[in-house]
């Protein structure tokens, strides 16, 4: 791993929108590559920057004269209304393109020949990401992870040619490239989520299989099975002559499957899941298949597949045991932003006391009803609390409203001492940005006000 030259974008004019984790380090890195930048956040004048090398930090009133304009995922570009740059660059005919298009030409323009890996779906991305890096360092592969899940694309370093970039690739970063070409790609599963960003189902479905753009003969598809329709999607895929991979966490897949815990291809056992402990559950089980496929093609010896999944330490904030009171675990699932995201972590528990709320996405926590005869109670916080409530009232499911997780984690140990519930799942089914600058901070919050807890 090395610095990328400082000459690569000498003579380009580039904007920069949103000063957040990917915008200011995209504005530093293309300032140090040699290109000129100017960056702009709408909070900036309550928060100055300091001054960086490259980078002039105003407001911007024409985008006539810049090659690109890089904005923030979270800042809409269309749906539900472009934000006013967006439309300035439009009307100036200025490309609006992802951070991870700048690395990828980054990286090429440096002479690297670098193998790029692109991971989207609704759910498992982050796992999966940081799963299939691991695999790889385990081979001895030099690679790095990044992208959604953080650190942000133009921070990563320069890899060698022999190098992989395992990037996770949201829906809005999808929609935003232009030459970046994975070497493979996958796309986890598909189901309901950031409507109001791409405007229908179907919209989001497109954004998602931009993944697959630019592959061609020589480069991997990985589908999970449950994705909708995947067989027509393999079709198409395979029709461009790209190698496809359908797998998934049961024994239904037809390319890699898991039964009685084992994790299967044609030729037979790759790894026997238990030892796993990190990755619990079926979905586990699909980031699991799914990473071990990308990574045997990548050259990871199938001998080795064992070993290093059941190294793996998981991440924070998704089904990660914080504390142990009285017999009783407290897991933080803070990640899980929806529902069909909670829907995963509750399956692994008969029963528990759940913690969730925020903002709530489209239709809410309806979708796990088959799921609420476990849940001995729940506390709900955060804006929608009433919103779930009534869906936890429709199906007899015991509940409080308490607003708050400083309210919410007392309630839950109690509530599981008097019961004799063994789980305190966090698995909010909701966004925080109600109540928390974000997943983490929520997670954050639960874990400091469990380590607060009375254990007499």
């Amino acid at each position: 791993m090395s610095a990328f030259p400082t000459n690569l974008f000498t003579g380009q004019r580039i904007a920069v929108l949103g000063l957040g984790r990917n915008g200011l380090a995209a504005a530093r890195a293309l300032g140090a590559m040699g290109a000129r930048v100017q960056a702009w956040d709408d909070t900036l004048d309550k928060a100055p920057i300091p001054a960086t090398a490259g980078v002039e930090f105003a407001p911007f009133a024409d985008l006539s004269g810049f090659d690109a304009l890089v904005m923030s995922p979270g800042i809409p570009h269309t749906l539900p209304a472009p934000h006013p740059v967006a439309a300035m660059a439009r009307a100036a005919g200025v490309p609006i393109v992802s951070d991870a298009e700048f690395l990828f030409r980054a990286v090429r323009r440096a002479g690297s020949r670098a193998r790029f890996v692109g991971v989207t779906g609704t759910n498992g991305k982050s796992t999966t990401t940081v799963l299939l890096a691991h695999l790889l360092h385990h081979a001895g592969i030099p690679a790095i992870a990044g992208g959604n899940l953080g650190p942000a694309a133009l921070s990563l370093p320069l890899l060698p040619d022999n190098g992989i970039y395992v990037l996770e690739m949201s829906s809005y970063m999808l929609e935003r490239l232009d030459s970046l070409h994975f070497d493979a790609a996958c796309l986890l599963n598909l189901t309901p989520d950031h409507l109001d960003r791409h405007g229908d189902m179907a919209g989001y479905t497109r954004a998602k299989l931009h993944v697959f753009d630019r592959q061609g003969a020589g480069d991997l598809a990985v589908l999970g099975d449950t994705v909708p329709d995947c067989a027509h999607l393999a079709t198409g895929l395979r029709s461009r002559g790209i190698d496809v991979k359908v797998v998934g966490g049961d024994a239904d897949a037809p390319d890699m499957w898991v039964r009685d815990g084992m994790l299967r291809d044609g030729a037979g056992v790759i790894a026997d899941l238990a030892h796993a402990t990190s990755l619990p559950g079926t979905h586990n089980a699909e980031n699991a298949a799914t990473a071990t496929a990308i990574a045997l093609w990548l050259g990871c010896p199938r001998d080795m597949i064992d070993t290093a999944l059941a190294s793996f330490d998981g991440l924070a904030h998704r089904q990660k045991t914080i504390g142990t009171i009285d017999g009783i675990r407290f897991i933080d699932d803070s990640k899980a932003t929806n529902a069909d995201s909670a829907a995963r972590a509750m399956a692994c528990h008969d029963r528990m006391i759940w913690i969730a709320g925020g903002i709530a996405k489209a239709g809410g926590i309806a979708d796990l009803a088959p799921l609420f005869g476990r849940v001995a109670h729940a506390f709900l916080i955060g804006r929608d609390a009433p919103e779930l409530a009534r869906t936890l009232q429709a199906h007899n499911v015991a509940h409080t409203i308490v607003g708050t997780m400083e309210h919410a984690v007392p309630a839950a140990l109690a509530a599981a001492r008097t019961q004799g519930v063994p789980v305190v799942l966090l698995s909010p089914a909701c966004a925080s940005f109600d109540q928390f600058t974000g997943f983490e901070s929520r997670g954050l919050r639960f874990a400091e006000l469990v380590a607060t807890l009375d254990t007499p």
